[in-house]
């Protein structure tokens, strides 16, 4: 399921069409609209017998016999098939000039749409069956000037999955650099944060690295500015830990400021640790990490540029280690998402491409919220498995991660470019 922002369910429903404009008898719930996959569209024969003409008139079709409605035969055809299939008729339209009943059905839960458009099929008191189909206005999903230019928004497609959720209610811990929370791309005042390296607070707000991978996952969408973030409700926490290396070297950081950052997002109820960076292994990080484990926050880490899980934090058992889907790597037991030339933000209100695997954590991170945020009690492993079952050749997918968590409908196939190899840690391009 691919949803556009503006999305026209056409009152033609294919076989459903021509007549007068619906009349509120006939309108959709918004469950029909939102997941049109959980529904199908079927018609019954619906034969009016013609009143008799009187002297000196002349027949004029179905609008000389009065109103069309469906008749007792067709409704009772229609209520016997609700009945033997578990069907639930959810609205109804006559059909004047195709002479049949239009009816929309709500599939039972869990039930294969497939399947059961074939047993309708050869339902003798069926005379077509169909899927609800969905349309659009081939406007732009997002008003975001730049939000064409986010390949990676379309490959995971997250409009669908925005749907259903934006993150509303979960807690992401951005533990990096510092960030540019006053950028007009950001929600006022939606982002906590705290300084572990330094007390330079115009520096936090220049960080790039941080600006970056808070704007992957928060960026507020339909704001008329910039780009579109992946959970762009969710509550941030930028806890800077690191700091800018010298002459273009990545930033750095130490045990020391990590533990402390660590330590505050645990303390703090983070549902969400993303860690962009990557080094050594480390004793008393894990011991840490772990501990948030075990209180039920998923960690999220970006896989080094050789592509392995060594070293802090992807080698911990437990931590999502994600990585660039460009670099043609498909190593068992690691998430990708698109990794090259990522569209965010930059300091100063400005935005900037980005490259890395810290990049694709990002991206994982706040696919994950959009997960947290329908199922609170979601563990690491089980989102893990939703979205390693939602992979495709460019990452994970947003929305056939939710629909298959919430067992609801299906998303339509989503077009993917190639995108190019990924770096590792805390890089810039």
């Amino acid at each position: 399921m691919k949803l556009a922002a503006l999305a026209l369910f056409a009152a033609t429903l294919a076989g459903c069409a021509s007549g007068p404009p619906l009349s509120s008898t006939a309108t959709l719930p918004a469950a029909a609209r939102a997941v049109p996959g959980d529904f199908v569209v079927v018609t019954i024969r619906n034969p009016i017998v013609p009143a008799p003409l009187r002297a000196a008139s002349t027949p004029r079709g179905y609008d000389g016999a009065g109103t069309y409605r469906a008749g007792g035969t067709a409704r009772a055809a229609g209520a016997s098939l609700a009945a033997q299939y578990g069907l639930l008729e959810v609205s109804s339209w006559p059909i004047a000039m195709l002479g049949v009943d239009c009816l929309v059905y709500g599939l039972p839960t869990g039930s294969d749409r497939a399947r059961m458009l074939a047993t309708l099929q050869r339902d003798g008191r069926v005379e077509s069956v169909q899927p609800l189909q969905a349309f659009d206005t081939q406007a732009a999903t997002y008003n975001d000037p730049y939000a064409p230019l986010q390949k990676n928004v379309g490959q995971m497609d997250i409009s669908g999955a925005h749907a259903f959720t934006r993150g509303k209610g979960v807690r992401v811990a951005v533990i990096d650099t510092g960030a540019d929370l006053g950028h007009p791309d950001f929600h006022a005042g939606a982002a906590r944060s705290r300084n572990f390296v330094d007390t330079d607070a115009a520096g936090f707000l220049a960080d790039s690295h941080g600006t970056a991978v808070a704007g992957v996952i928060g960026a507020v969408p339909n704001n008329g500015v910039g780009i579109v973030g992946i959970a762009p409700e969710v509550d941030l926490l930028v806890y800077k830990a690191c700091w800018r290396g010298t002459g273009g070297a990545p930033s750095v950081c130490n045990t020391f400021t990590l533990a402390q950052a660590l330590a505050a997002a645990i303390e703090a109820h983070a549902d969400i640790i993303n860690l962009s960076l990557g080094g050594p292994s480390d004793p008393l990080l894990t011991r840490i990490v772990r501990h948030g484990l075990e209180g039920g926050a998923i960690v999220v880490g970006a896989v080094p540029h050789d592509g392995l899980r060594h070293g802090f934090p992807v080698e911990i058992d437990g931590v999502i280690a994600a990585e660039g889907s460009d670099d043609g790597r498909a190593s068992p037991g690691i998430l990708r998402a698109p990794g090259r030339d990522v569209l965010s933000l930059a300091p100063d209100g400005h935005y900037d491409f980005y490259s890395g695997s810290s990049l694709a954590a990002a991206e994982v991170s706040g696919v994950l919220a959009l997960l947290r945020s329908e199922r609170p009690q979601l563990t690491g492993r089980e989102a893990g498995v939703l979205l390693e079952g939602s992979s495709r050749a460019v990452g994970v997918n947003a929305c056939t991660a939710l629909t298959a968590l919430l067992h609801r409908g299906q998303c339509a196939p989503t077009l993917a470019s190639p995108t190019a190899t990924a770096a590792a840690h805390l890089d810039r391009p």
